[in-house]
């Protein structure tokens, strides 16, 4: 990646709140026209990364850009070049639909003559044309989050910032918003986008693991599943599989056990070994009518490994 194409490039950028330290010295770069997820729990630090780099925190140390601007002396540039989402729903209740807009248009200095088309393509995309004279309180949550996204690109940015952009949403809402990520993306916009969705997270170029304010995993979402997951996934099928957790996960055989669905994904440095230590302790149960095999591991498998193996090589 030259770095012409870099949109975004952080250089052991650092947050402390007091002796907290909410972001540890993370390094990496987002392409131009790239969709880059950002995976952590909550309290992982990706809010507060995606704060630093819209100019809405500043960091406490560390390097990087944003669009070509200095993240530590140009923030304002920044706010003015970029689009920004927050978790929490940022549109005016009390102000009708194409108020809020307005307001928008207003903040980020629009042309007058521009307004009317940008409020239409606005109200197009959010899908809200029978509603746009309503009070914005009276939009239900999927509604109100296509407009909120509508008002952070009003302004045509060439980076977007979405802070769990879906949370709390239905799945359909939530399908219609990657397929407007999506779109973006194909136009060149750089879309930058936090989330706690491993099925959304497939939808992403790349993808950057921050677990306790650390970069631990960065890569494809096939790389993820592939080259950095080091360990074997055994899908089992059993009655009972609730009762079995704690059973299969004490085994010395086996790192961790959790429920996907039916079925239970353990996780074992050795596949046949995992294999056997299951099937001695189901013989020794008298347990029949399971199944027992290896599966690629999906982003959630990796994503739990990854923070399970932190949490062995980092103890409190």
């Amino acid at each position: 990646m030259i770095k012409n194409d870099i949109a975004v490039s952080v250089d052991k950028l650092e947050k402390k709140f007091g002796d907290f330290t909410a972001v540890n010295k993370v390094s990496f770069e987002v392409g131009k026209g790239e969709i880059f997820g950002f995976l952590g729990p909550n309290g992982a630090g990706k809010s507060t990364t995606i704060r630093m780099l819209c100019g809405l925190l500043r960091p406490t140390s560390g390097a990087g850009t944003v669009g070509g601007f200095n993240i530590m002396k140009d923030q304002e540039t920044i706010k003015e070049h970029i689009g920004y989402m927050s978790q929490k729903f940022s549109l005016y209740d009390d102000l009708t639909i194409e108020e809020n807009i307005d307001f928008y248009a207003g903040i980020y200095k629009l042309p007058k003559k521009e307004i009317p088309a940008r409020r239409a393509a606005v109200i197009k995309l959010a899908d809200i044309e029978d509603f746009k004279d309503n009070m914005t309180k009276t939009l239900s949550g999927g509604w109100k989050q296509r407009l909120a996204l509508g008002c952070a690109i009003l302004h045509k940015p060439s980076i977007i910032f979405l802070d769990e952009p879906t949370s709390g949403v239905d799945p359909i809402t939530r399908n219609n918003f990657w397929n407007i990520i999506k779109d973006m993306a194909a136009h060149g916009v750089t879309v930058f986008v936090t989330t706690h969705y491993m099925g959304e997270a497939e939808n992403c170029n790349r993808l950057g693991m921050i677990y306790k304010g650390n970069l631990i995993a960065m890569g494809t979402p096939e790389e993820m599943k592939t080259r950095l997951m080091k360990q074997y996934i055994l899908e089992v099928n059993v009655p009972d599989s609730q009762g079995f957790i704690e059973a299969i996960g004490s085994l010395p055989e086996i790192n961790e056990t959790a429920i996907f669905g039916m079925h239970l994904h353990c996780v074992c440095e050795d596949e046949k070994k995992g294999i056997q230590a299951i099937e001695k302790l189901f013989k020794e149960k008298h347990v029949t009518g399971y199944s027992i095999r290896k599966i690629k591991p999906s982003l959630e498998d990796v994503f739990v490994s990854l923070i399970e193996t932190y949490d062995r090589e980092h103890p409190a």
